[in-house]
């Protein structure tokens, strides 16, 4: 129940925020679902990799190299689900800054912060 309700959050972040910044598109709250589980897809199979990979920059730059991770992982999702764009690297860096800090304050509220 805990991942459905986290995935239905995200696919509303997801479409609130294609209508917040002018790079996102978001075609339907269907598009926005499957965005949602191919980002968490994503975050759970590549993201590992890619932190690994990375771990010596990463370590540089005190962590803030995981923002472009994220973002990466967000312009690989454009390319996966079709009726999901973004722009460019910068809006995909704002979009997964302003949609992680979301769900942190969304999963708060309704009492699912794990």
């Amino acid at each position: 129940m805990k991942l459905l309700l986290r995935l239905l959050v995200t696919a509303a972040l997801v479409l609130l925020l294609s209508n917040l910044l002018s790079g996102v598109h978001v075609a339907s709250f269907g598009t926005a679902v499957i965005v949602a589980v191919v980002l968490g897809l994503l975050n759970v199979f590549i993201k590992p990799i890619l932190v690994l990979l990375t771990l010596p920059v990463t370590l540089v730059t005190l962590g803030l190299f995981l923002l472009v991770i994220n973002a990466v992982i967000i312009l690989l999702c454009t390319n996966i689900v079709g009726g999901f764009a973004v722009d460019s690297f910068w809006t995909a860096l704002i979009f997964s800054v302003i949609l992680s800090v979301l769900q942190s304050i969304t999963y708060k509220i309704l009492g699912d912060d794990n």
